[in-house]
């Protein structure tokens, strides 16, 4: 897999093809710079969210997403040891044993 191109490089080339002349094609803009047209359209779709132009969680909003499903993983991991663990507790400690 190729190593991601750096966001300063994504920044330049989604402002050169915003600023673009009419009749310029996204195509010759993504060939110019040496990537995929569809590379090129992703890069304008995620800036649009980044700027508020579309609707869509922003890369700030998806990491804190993450973080968060994260640590709802790590709860509901604790949450089921101490569920056995009362289950468990509460069998040994029945009168009559």
């Amino acid at each position: 897999m190729p190593k991601p191109y750096p966001q300063e490089f994504r920044d330049d080339v989604v402002r050169v093809a915003r600023s673009r002349e009419p009749g310029v094609h996204l195509k010759q803009i993504a060939a110019d710079f040496g990537i995929s047209e569809s590379c090129l359209t992703g890069w304008m779709k995620k800036a649009d969210v980044e700027d508020g132009a579309t609707p869509g969680p922003t890369s700030e909003q998806a990491a804190e997403n993450r973080e968060l499903r994260k640590r709802l993983r790590l709860l509901e991991q604790e949450n089921e040891v101490l569920r056995r663990a009362a289950a468990y507790l509460s069998q040994t400690n029945l009168p009559g044993k």
